[in-house]
C-alpha cells in the first residue's frame, strides 16, 4: 500500500519493498515483455544495485505485521470467508507459496496493496471503501492484480528508496523508473484478468476506479469507455495542466482496460486467440500515447523541442552560476553525448530562448509540452538542488508553453512520492 494512496488507483506495491525471497513455482508465462526487460535492466543497473543493498539493511527494522496488527483490522476466514474463497483461488491459478494475511484498513479511497513479504508472510491490504463498493468477481480481478506484483518478483526493484535518495539519479534513470512502473502495472492487470477469467469484471472495476461509481458503473458500456482513448490527447492535456497524472507510475485507466482486453483476446485467455508476438505489438501500440517521444523523432516538433530543452536546459543549469558537471550529464543523457560542448554560447541560448518557445507552442501539443516540462524539471535536480533563479527560469518557460507552473513545482517537489 502506497504511503498516501489516491482515489481511483490500484495501488502497485509498497515500493519499500527489496528483494523477495525465493520461490519455488515458476512465474506466469504472461509477464509483459516490456515489464521484463525494463526490470532485467533496471536489476543491472549500478544506482539500483546500491539501493537494494541499503533497502536489504532497512528491511531488518521494517516490522511490517507489527504495524499492521497495530492499525489496521486482519480479515481472517471467519471474518472474511468469501474474500478468503477469492484469495485462495487467486493464489492457486498464479501458483503463489507464501502463507498470505488480508487486511482492511480505512480509506475513502478505491484502493488496494501488497506489501513486501516478511519470512514465509505475504500482505495484501484492502480499503474500507474498496471492500464496500467492489463485488466479489470484481475483488477477483483486484486480488490477482496484487499478487501478480509478488509473482512477477516486481518488490525487486525500490524505486521509493531510489527516488527519495538524496544521491545523485539521472533523468533517464528517474524516466526509466517510471515507464517500467507502468509496465508492472499491465503485468499486473494480466494476473488479475487471469484469476477473473473474464473481462467484465476487469472492465467494471476499471470503471469504478475511474468514475468512483458503484450501481451507476454496471449500466456503463466498455465500448464508450474506451473510447475516451480517442480522446486522450485532451485528456493528457487537462492533466498536464493541472500536474496531476503526467509523472504517473500507472497507466491512464482507459489504457489499462485497452491492454486488458487484447490481453482477454490472447493465447492466454482464449483457445486460438491472439498471439504472443501480436499482443505486446498491441499493448506497446496503447502504452505509447503515455511516453510520446520527441528525443529521437524526426518531425518539425520533435526537432523544435529538442531546440528548446537545450537552451532551456543550459539556461537553467547556469542560472545560478557555473554549469556542473552533473548538468551537463543529464542534459546529454537525454540529448546525446557532446551536445554541450565549450563552444556554446550560454548568453544567445539565452537570448534565444523566447523565439525557441515560441517555435514549440506552434508546432507541439500540450501534452507534449508537458513532457518537455517534465524533463527540464528532472535536468533541474540532477545537481542534487534546485535554486531559486533555476525555478523562477522554468515557470518563465512554463508560462511561455501555455503550461501552469503547478507542474513545475509538482516535479520539482513531488517527483520522488509515488502513489
Amino acid at each position: 500500500m502506497p504511503g498516501r494512496p489516491g482515489p481511483g488507483s490500484i495501488a502497485a506495491v509498497d515500493f519499500l519493498s527489496l528483494l523477495t525471497p525465493p520461490r519455488n513455482s515458476a512465474e506466469p508465462p504472461f509477464r509483459a515483455e516490456n515489464d521484463a526487460r525494463l526490470a532485467a535492466e533496471l536489476l543491472a543497473n549500478p544506482d539500483v544495485k546500491r539501493a537494494i543493498v541499503k533497502s536489504e539493511a532497512d528491511r531488518k527494522h521494517a516490522e511490517t505485521r507489527r504495524r499492521l496488527l497495530a492499525t489496521a483490522v486482519r480479515l481472517g476466514p471467519r471474518v472474511a470467508p468469501a474474500l478468503n474463497r477469492v484469495v485462495d483461488e487467486c493464489r492457486d491459478k498464479l501458483g503463489v507459496d507464501a502463507v498470505i494475511e488480508l487486511y482492511a484498513y480505512p480509506s475513502p479511497h478505491l484502493n488496494a496493496g501488497v506489501v513486501r513479504p516478511e519470512g514465509a508472510r505475504l500482505f495484501v491490504l484492502f480499503s474500507s471503501e474498496i471492500l464496500e463498493g467492489f463485488e466479489e468477481d470484481e475483488l477477483r480481478f483486484v486480488t490477482g492484480h496484487e499478487l501478480g506484483h509478488y509473482v512477477f518478483r516486481h518488490h525487486d526493484i525500490p524505486v521509493h528508496e531510489l527516488l527519495a535518495d538524496n544521491d545523485w539519479v539521472s533523468p533517464s534513470l528517474a524516466l526509466r523508473l517510471f515507464t517500467w512502473s507502468r509496465w508492472a502495472e499491465i503485468s499486473a492487470d494480466r494476473a488479475g484478468l487471469f484469476c477473473a477469467g473474464h473481462l467484465e469484471s476487469a472492465a467494471r472495476a476499471f470503471l469504478k476506479l475511474a468514475s468512483g461509481l458503484r450501481s451507476m458503473a454496471a449500466s456503463l458500456r466498455i465500448d464508450e469507455f474506451l473510447a475516451q482513448i480517442d480522446d486522450m490527447e485532451t485528456s493528457m492535456t487537462r492533466s498536464a495542466g493541472e500536474g496531476s497524472d503526467w509523472l504517473s507510475t500507472h497507466p491512464f485507466n482507459p489504457l489499462r482496460l485497452k491492454a486488458a482486453q487484447s490481453f482477454s483476446q490472447s493465447e492466454f485467455m482464449v483457445e486460438r486467440g491472439t498471439d504472443r508476438g501480436e499482443l505486446e505489438r498491441q499493448v506497446a501500440d496503447v502504452m505509447s500515447i503515455m511516453e510520446p517521444s520527441y528525443l529521437k523523432g524526426t518531425s518539425d516538433d520533435a526537432k523544435a523541442m529538442r531546440r528548446l530543452l537545450l537552451a532551456a536546459g543550459v539556461t537553467v543549469a547556469a542560472a545560478s552560476g557555473d554549469i556542473e558537471e552533473r548538468e551537463v550529464e543529464a542534459l546529454e543523457e537525454l540529448l546525446g553525448l557532446g551536445v554541450v560542448s565549450d563552444e556554446l554560447d550560454i548568453a544567445a541560448l539565452r537570448d534565444d530562448l523566447p523565439s525557441r518557445v515560441a517555435e514549440v507552442v506552434e508546432l507541439a501539443s500540450r501534452s507534449r509540452r508537458a513532457q518537455l516540462l517534465r524533463d527540464l524539471g528532472l535536468i533541474a535536480l540532477a545537481d542534487g538542488r534546485v535554486d531559486p533563479q533555476e525555478r523562477e527560469i522554468l515557470y518563465q518557460v512554463a508560462r511561455g508553453l501555455e503550461l501552469t507552473t503547478d507542474l513545475v513545482d509538482r516535479t520539482l517537489d513531488a517527483v520522488f512520492d509515488l502513489d
